[in-house]
């Protein structure tokens, strides 16, 4: 068994320069204002566009981000539609090949400290489960009927696009104050990366 903290890549270079562009030329399609466009008018436009909340132009360019996280931090994050996803399968992973490490891997739960009794009940929990799956899979039950008593602090992997108008509503939502604490614990810093990425787009969204 092997107890991980959950982290995000995003993935390949994000050209902020580039994506602006591609936001103006868009937005400029609105005002046929494309004549005003220069080598650097991108930004301001933008900016003006996110202040004026014309953020529909915001949805022709996306960003993707690799999510290492529980599989209960995904069952929510997937509710958010105008994305792509493509997540690790338990139905067709079995955990005790050498891929995998011939263990299965959790999240740790970031509420709890290491040395509390909750945490020691979590890990006893998760050590018990690691035992029944690999048990069933030895008496030859397929890794898709195992999965049934996996947890949500199973360890998965997920692929997220979303345009940034999505990124903006998604950020809105899930870095408030009343979202789950392991859900803030991606979305904060991740936000706050995005931030330093593409200020024009982002600087303004505030974390609780």
């Amino acid at each position: 068994m092997k107890v991980i903290s959950p982290s995000f890549v995003i993935e390949s270079p994000v050209d902020a320069a580039k994506i602006l562009k591609r936001i103006e030329a868009a937005g400029r399609v609105c005002y046929k204002s494309e004549s005003k466009i220069t080598a650097d008018s991108a930004e301001e436009f933008v900016r003006r566009i996110v202040r004026s909340g014309h953020e529909s132009v915001l949805e022709h360019a996306s960003i993707t981000v690799r999510i290492i996280c529980d599989r209960g931090v995904t069952h929510e994050w997937v509710r958010h539609r105008i994305a792509s996803y493509s997540q690790e399968s338990t139905r067709y992973c079995n955990y005790t090949q050498d891929r995998f490490g011939n263990e299965l891997t959790f999240i740790k739960p970031c509420f709890w400290e290491e040395d509390s009794p909750a945490y020691a009940i979590w890990v006893q929990a998760m050590e018990n489960i690691e035992t029944a799956y690999f048990e069933l899979l030895r008496q030859g039950e397929t890794a898709q009927m195992a999965r049934s008593i996996l947890p949500n602090s199973l360890k998965t992997e997920m692929l997220v696009t979303m345009n940034l108008r999505a990124w903006r509503n998604f950020f809105k939502l899930r870095t408030a104050s009343a979202a789950h604490p392991q859900m803030r614990e991606l979305t904060v810093p991740l936000l706050e990366q995005l931030k330093g990425i593409l200020p024009v787009v982002f600087g303004d969204l505030e974390t609780d």
